[in-house]
């Protein structure tokens, strides 16, 4: 994720740009805003704001947008203009309403409308509902008048008769008349309030803030908008590159690296240095690279090439070091076969050494000492790279290869019998603490040219074991060559 820091800072930069532009190029189209009170018969102090929502869904309706159309005079649709306004309930009995126009006045004008609109359809829909209760309520009792006035006449006959039965259906009929009294004065009572409480709800419910306009702040706008941008475009790069490093297989640690290469790493370089104390660092480590580079081409028989794989400029200033630093001992002509002539093309300084393409100096043999540099990157011509030179120094970039081709490029180079003198790597992880050196092959690294390779006696044990047999010291470091599984119980003894 490190290592891709420049693809999530880029996308994080370009949400960022991307916000700031939206801001400017599509600005928010003059708005209005309102507020309404609205009292519902069904308010409780613990309702958990499910009849404000109720509003805002009735408000959200091709009823109430045409009532406002019509009363505006306008021949929009209504599902049109169902986008251009929205509501929300700030409270259980608050609701705001905000409308889009094309204009100030416009806008304010459809907030009024939507306004008067809601809250004629509210005010109808509580009448209608008052009056349906007190309708029912009223029919009620008039039903119970009904069978009153047939208890009435029923009690009229029965005065008449005489003996203790009609005695007792007299009681009855005076206990019933009594029953249907008390419930018609009750019907009629609760029909009452109903009537009365409708005029409270109707007076509750009104417009308590004016249809105003919404005054937007564009460098406000502009900085939530590249905030939000920053945000999306931060999220999108990071998980693009966690997915990136899940999926690509780049080795980034020098133990990976000169695995996958068969060489070893002889010297390291920053990409960039930022700073005045990285820049000396910088500096010294490449002295010392060019120096070690150096030693090692005058103690080649055979031309020596550096092969670059992601980053061509850095080979290119080490292939000028190190062709300045042996021009002191003979004229150095530097082959490019970089792609897209980086070295021929440049502008040379006072005592910078001669560069020339592949096709020159493969033309004749030159008495200078030749100093090629090329690329391993895909589409190479492999076949031309012995051209460059027969013995070769890699120069990788640290996380740039995927490990297959990493393998290509050593088996390439290998079928070109181009050994491979050692890896520079570029933009090394600062927390890498593994070892590029390739124990069990130290003829293939500089530090390597000098030291014996291990005999290995008949019966192809080698030194490290032979010295356990021996009785001698374990040492404390053992090659890869050395740490094998032996080969009878008696050596593993």
């Amino acid at each position: 994720m490190r290592r891709r820091r420049r693809l999530w800072c880029s996308l994080a930069l370009l949400g960022l740009l991307v916000g700031a532009a939206v801001a400017f190029l599509l600005p928010q189209p003059p708005t209005a805003v309102t507020k309404v009170l609205v009292a519902h018969e069904e308010d409780q102090p613990n309702d958990p704001g499910t009849l404000i929502r109720t509003d805002v869904a009735l408000l959200q309706t091709t009823r109430i947008a045409d009532k406002a159309l019509k009363s505006l005079k306008s021949q929009e649709e209504a599902e049109d203009f169902m986008q251009d306004y929205s509501g929300i309930g700030l409270t259980n009995n608050v609701l705001q309403i905000t409308v889009t126009g094309d204009s100030d006045a416009e806008a304010v004008a459809r907030a009024q409308a939507l306004a008067d609109a809601f809250v004629a359809d509210h005010v109808r829909r509580i009448q209608e509902t008052a009056d349906a209760e007190a309708k029912a309520l009223l029919d009620q009792r008039d039903q119970l008048k009904d069978q009153l006035t047939q208890v009435n006449k029923a009690i009229g006959d029965g005065t008449q008769a005489s003996g203790p039965e009609s005695s007792a259906d007299l009681e009855s009929l005076y206990a019933r008349r009594a029953e249907l009294t008390s419930q018609i004065t009750d019907f009629s009572q609760r029909a009452a309030e109903a009537s009365i409480g409708t005029p409270r709800l109707v007076a509750g419910t009104q417009i308590v803030d004016a249809p105003h306009m919404v005054r937007h702040s564009l460098p406000k706008t502009a900085a939530t908008d590249a905030g939000i941008g920053l945000f999306l475009g931060l999220f999108l790069g990071l998980a693009v590159a966690a997915v990136g490093a899940v999926v690509a297989d780049r080795p980034v640690l020098r133990r990976e690296i000169a695995v996958n290469l068969g060489a070893s790493v002889i010297a390291e370089l920053p990409h960039r240095s930022t700073g005045r104390w990285q820049r000396r660092r910088v500096r010294a480590a490449r002295e010392r690279l060019t120096t070690s580079l150096a030693r090692a081409v005058r103690g080649s028989a055979e031309p020596v090439s550096l092969l670059e794989l992601g980053c061509a400029r850095n080979t290119s200033v080490i292939a000028l070091d190190l062709a300045r630093a042996l021009a002191a001992e003979g004229p150095v002509v530097i082959v490019d076969g970089l792609p897209g002539r980086q070295l021929a093309g440049r502008r040379p300084k006072p005592g910078d050494p001669a560069v020339v393409t592949g096709k020159r100096a493969a033309a004749g043999p030159h008495q200078e000492r030749l100093l090629g540099v090329g690329s391993v990157a895909p589409g190479t011509a492999w076949t031309d790279l012995q051209y460059l030179g027969t013995r070769t120094v890699l120069v990788a970039r640290a996380g740039h290869g995927s490990a297959a081709w990493l393998h290509t490029v050593a088996r390439q180079l290998a079928d070109q019998h181009i050994p491979v003198i050692g890896v520079v790597l570029i933009d090394p992880d600062p927390r890498d603490r593994t070892d590029g050196t390739l124990w069990d092959g130290p003829h293939t690294a500089l530090r390597g040219q000098n030291e014996r390779p291990a005999r290995q006696n008949d019966g192809g044990t080698s030194h490290a074991v032979q010295a356990v047999r021996e009785g001698q010291r374990w040492p404390e470091r053992l090659p890869m060559w050395a740490a094998r599984v032996p080969d009878s119980d008696q050596e593993a003894r």
